[in-house]
């Protein structure tokens, strides 16, 4: 992978805090003409650092309040079993994340949903259509202090 200059840097930057900024605008950002700006996003893009554009939304206005963090452990492990889990929890809406991570859990869940009911409903579904989930813990958030996806570049 090539290495990024402070230029790229600087798109980076702008491109995270306001995807929709028109390329010009960008390109005077950056002290560029408008051609080599678009040509240097497109390869920021084309080498998946860029990996897309979307739209933020207020979970509390699409009606999305309950924010969970679940930590699943498996009785069972092997790659075939990670692979069915990874696979089951990606097919789920309501999964915003999901980790698999070191220590005494096996997966780290993110999910955002409606109500504690809807959590209750898939919270059984998991532990029931996941293969070898042995135990799982809840956290449910009381407020949210920092939510950001924004990645310092150097």
């Amino acid at each position: 992978m090539r290495k990024l200059d402070r230029i790229d840097c600087m798109i980076l930057d702008i491109l995270q805090k306001d995807g929709r900024i028109a390329i010009s605008e960008l390109a005077a950002k950056v002290n560029l003409s408008t051609t080599p700006c678009s040509e240097r996003v497109k390869r920021l893009e084309r080498d998946g650092i860029i990996m897309g554009y979307y739209a933020r939304l207020n979970p509390a206005m699409v009606d999305r309040n309950l924010l969970v963090f679940l930590e699943i452990k498996l009785s069972a492990k092997s790659g075939d079993v990670f692979d069915q889990v990874a696979k089951s929890l990606t097919e789920i809406p309501e999964v915003l994340e999901c980790h698999l991570i070191s220590g005494e859990f096996d997966y780290l869940v993110k999910a955002r949903l409606k109500e504690m009911g809807a959590y209750r409903r898939l919270l059984g579904d998991l532990l029931k259509k996941l293969p070898a989930s042995a135990s799982s813990h809840s956290y449910v958030v009381m407020e949210e202090v920092k939510e950001s996806l924004y990645l310092k570049v150097d």
